[in-house]
């Protein structure tokens, strides 16, 4: 089977915001396992989750892993994402979608704040 991932942020109409995201999930896709990788956003960004399968399916993708760029399961993870999938589900039947976890809980997660905390140290003056 061929596995789309789709990265699923809440997105902004700041764009460069919305491309740090893209640049983010390039990571993925620079995974062999993982050659079909789009990104989507909630709000203010483009596509949305819909568009982001239709163009995974388009490049054969046969079932969609919906990752999560959220810290925690908030209201967008516990009704909006499920909504959209129910949606797609409802068009597309035959297609498996999955969604992680959010980033929390993540075992990378605290090193990652405390390589900003030790950034944060190197920017004060001595």
């Amino acid at each position: 089977m061929a596995t789309g991932v789709v990265v699923f942020a809440h997105g902004s109409s700041v764009e460069s915001a919305n491309e740090a995201v893209r640049i983010v999930a390039r990571v993925i896709s620079e995974d062999k396992n993982f050659p079909l990788v789009a990104t989507c956003f909630l709000d203010g960004g483009k596509p949305d989750l819909p568009g982001a399968v239709d163009d995974l399916v388009s490049r054969g993708a046969d079932r969609i892993l919906v990752v999560p760029y959220f810290l925690t399961v908030g209201l967008h993870l516990k009704r909006d994402l499920p909504d959209l999938i129910a949606k797609i589900k409802e068009e597309r039947a035959d297609l498996p979608i999955q969604v992680t976890h959010p980033l929390d809980g993540h075992v990378g997660l605290g090193a990652i704040l405390r390589d900003r905390a030790l950034e944060g140290l190197d920017q004060w003056p001595s």
